[in-house]
């Protein structure tokens, strides 16, 4: 660890703390109806879909989420299916099988953007542009208005509705991440991102072999990639590619981008409840644990391997294996834990050559729930649902009635809210159990002993928590892992949001009850030190058995001087 690398990563946390306000403000605005400069061609849209923009109840809502949802898988397969046919398609790459197909819709209709084979090698321009960045926009937007539906049943009182998804999904494009996106677009084709259609160039290296360059629409996915929180490169090693991300100014706002809009949600929530201070807390939990978490990552790789060391290898800068020069220790531990606290699953380092524990927080940091910071809108409502919990704790241990934002909780909030919470592990340690001990799953992994039950113990807790990254040691490319993967991320995504759902259907039609004194204060440092105990130890319960046959028991073999 470098004073110049604290010093990158508090600028980091500097930029996105100063746009939580302004940024959390302007959504607020928007999804209130007070922003409308773009109203004409919402009205266009609307009248184009049949939307008539009535409000909706929550079942109403979440059918009407899914059913986009399934239009949009079957449409993406098909696309894939269909590549030899499309145009914009020069490298003559053909269709993908039924299996990888499957796995790529899923994965982008869910925001995980689990890739199981290599952009540049496999997809064309027509499905890169019309397949995978439209469905960074639409199941971002989705997630943002996911999140909207559940604010909206603590802000209001008695109510039946909880908005209407296709407004919402609708004016989360148009206002928030379309600008953006061409904001960001334009600064990545400044600093040298390509953005073209034409066909892939040939070259002669130094050493005489020739290579072909590719090339492509690269810049306008970069940018909604990096702000939609969705992850999916161009490229094969996604955002290590110089064409990715070119300059360290690039490394910087990529990474800014990652946070910012899951950031900026928590001061939108607060302002849409009438009390900022309740967003300012959420925040508060949020950067707690992502700072708690990227010391630790940072720590564990400016150590490197203590073997290395021993061998009289000179390692001055810690553990460079799988890392980019240009980007350094300090740069790749802190997008590692921006990127999986934020269910991006970009990657400018590979995590599979972290040290055990710098490994280990990747991991922790996606079991968790995807909550600190998370997925745009995702990241928020899972955080609401934590804080439910804690508040039912709370309200065991003094005996009253738990109560927040004035909304009592009571038995049919907290088992919606643990049914959402509890599906997680189910698929995450029920699909790694199962490929541990199956033929089909042991073909996975490139390692073997702890590393390589880490491999897999990743990839299903990536895509269970609609993540995305990988430990890159594992093959993926097969029937089995795209289907037990596909599933998982299904399992991740839509089983956790329709309990949700039914605690804003809850949530809205309740009363709000005025404060008195025996009401637990819920933004305050006694609020925060609950929510985020609760979190670590429902993570810690969870999932320490399966992290100790992983990470940390591959931590004590190097540090006695035993590899695989």
């Amino acid at each position: 660890m470098t004073v110049n690398g604290w010093i990158q990563i508090g600028l980091f946390c500097l930029a996105i703390l100063v746009c939580v306000k302004p940024l959390g403000l302007y959504m607020a605005r928007v999804f209130e109806g007070e922003i409308t400069f773009l109203r004409p061609v919402e009205r266009f849209l609307y009248r184009l879909c049949g939307v008539k923009g009535e409000e909706q109840h929550w079942t109403t809502y979440t059918i009407a989420m899914l059913a986009f949802s399934i239009a949009g898988f079957v449409s993406l397969y098909l696309m894939q299916r269909l590549q030899a046919v499309l145009p914009y398609n020069p490298q003559g790459l053909a269709g993908l099988t039924p299996d990888l197909s499957f796995n790529t819709a899923i994965s982008f209709i869910t925001n995980t953007n689990w890739q199981s084979y290599g952009g540049e090698t496999t997809l064309g321009y027509a499905v890169q542009m019309l397949g995978l960045t439209v469905h960074n926009f639409l199941s971002a937007a989705t997630g943002i208005a996911l999140a909207l539906a559940l604010i909206r049943a603590f802000a209001r009182r008695s109510g039946k509705t909880v908005g209407n998804f296709w407004l919402d999904l609708t004016r989360g494009t148009l206002y928030v991440l379309l600008p953006l996106a061409i904001l960001f677009g334009l600064f990545l084709v400044w600093q040298g991102v390509p953005q073209n259609l034409g066909s892939y160039t040939g070259a002669v290296g130094l050493e005489g072999i020739k290579q072909l360059i590719a090339q492509g629409p690269v810049a306008s996915q970069e940018a909604i990639k990096m702000l939609g929180t969705n992850g999916g490169g161009f490229f094969n090693v996604n955002s290590a590619h110089p064409f990715e991300n070119p300059t360290g100014l690039t490394d910087f706002f990529e990474l800014w981008s990652i946070l910012v809009i899951s950031a900026a949600l928590t001061y939108t929530f607060g302002h849409m409840v009438k009390d900022t201070r309740q967003g300012w807390a959420i925040f508060a939990v949020m950067a707690l644990l992502f700072l708690g978490g990227l010391g630790v990552t940072y720590w564990a790789e400016g150590q490197g391997n203590a073997a290395v060391a021993a061998a009289h290898v000179m390692q001055p800068t810690g553990n460079m294996e799988g890392k980019e020069v240009r980007f350094g220790v300090a740069n790749s531990s802190l997008w590692a834990a921006a990127t999986t606290d934020a269910s991006n699953g970009s990657v400018n380092a590979m995590h599979d050559s972290f040290t055990p524990i710098g490994g280990l927080i990747p991991i922790i940091n996606i079991e968790l729930g995807e909550i600190v910071f998370g997925g745009v809108g995702s990241g928020l409502y899972g955080m609401l649902l934590f804080a439910i919990i804690a508040m039912f704790v709370a309200g065991l241990m003094v005996g009253r009635t738990p109560e927040y934002l004035g909304k009592k909780i009571e038995a049919r909030e907290v088992k919606m809210a643990m049914l959402a919470i509890l599906c997680l592990p189910l698929s995450i340690l029920g699909f790694t159990a199962l490929a541990s001990v199956t033929k089909l799953g042991l073909a996975g992994p490139l390692n073997s002993g702890p590393h390589g039950f880490s491999e897999i113990l990743y990839a299903f807790t990536s895509a269970t928590g609609n993540n995305g990254s990988a430990f890159a040691g594992l093959t993926a490319t097969t029937v089995f892992y795209n289907t037990t993967l596909g599933f998982a991320m299904l399992i991740g995504r839509f089983l956790f949001i329709v309990p949700m759902m039914a605690v804003a259907g809850a949530l809205v039609g309740k009363k709000i009850v005025p404060t008195s004194a025996g009401t637990f204060p819920t933004h305050g440092g006694l609020f925060i030190g609950l929510l985020a105990g609760v979190i670590l130890i429902v993570g810690g319960l969870t999932f320490f058995p399966a992290l100790s046959l992983g990470p940390i028991v591959e931590h004590l073999a190097m540090q006695a001087g035993t590899f695989f």
